[in-house]
């Protein structure tokens, strides 16, 4: 029996609803503002990286329809390129950053960059690995002040919802 996670943007609140059958179509309305149709959230394991609760990802919305998509857009690509070319794995790098709106952190950008370059993907390894090991290669952008809404981190009700 899953239990799923939903963010309701109008109220900035994440929610867990329990299913008693899997359930991926059904948006439940916000148990709080009553808005229809809440995003649904990817789920803490599919956060890939060091996501722990220090760094504060396990509670940032994403859309997993545009994160699905995204991935099945890469997934597609990635079956055509060169391994052998390092320039078309950077590419495919800068292209999921577009498609998901995710940034890349600073030791990322400076390797793709190289790989875009035409350096050896091992050398690069031997020389930033630790450097990338310990940085998370993807950053969710802060929206702009005065140019939207400001960014707070979501609060979590802890009820558990029916779905």
């Amino acid at each position: 029996m899953p239990i799923y996670e939903f963010y309701c943007d109008a109220c900035n609140t994440l929610f867990n609803f329990f299913s008693k059958t899997i359930n991926t179509s059904k948006l439940p309305d916000c148990p709080k503002c009553g808005r229809k149709e809440l995003e649904r959230q990817m789920s803490r394991f599919a956060v890939t990286g060091k996501a722990t609760e220090d760094t504060g990802m396990d509670e940032l919305p994403m859309d997993e329809r545009k994160m699905e998509r995204a991935m099945e857009v890469i997934a597609r690509e990635a079956d055509k390129i060169n391994e052998e070319d390092p320039r078309q794995a950077a590419n495919l790098m800068r292209r999921l950053s577009d498609l998901t709106g995710l940034e890349m952190g600073a030791g990322m950008n400076e390797a793709l960059k190289r790989l875009e370059n035409g350096d050896d993907p091992e050398q690069i390894e031997a020389e930033m690995g630790s450097l990338l090991e310990g940085e998370e290669p993807f950053i969710v952008p802060e929206k702009k002040k005065g140019g939207g809404k400001q960014t707070t981190r979501p609060f979590k009700d802890e009820t558990l919802y029916d779905l």
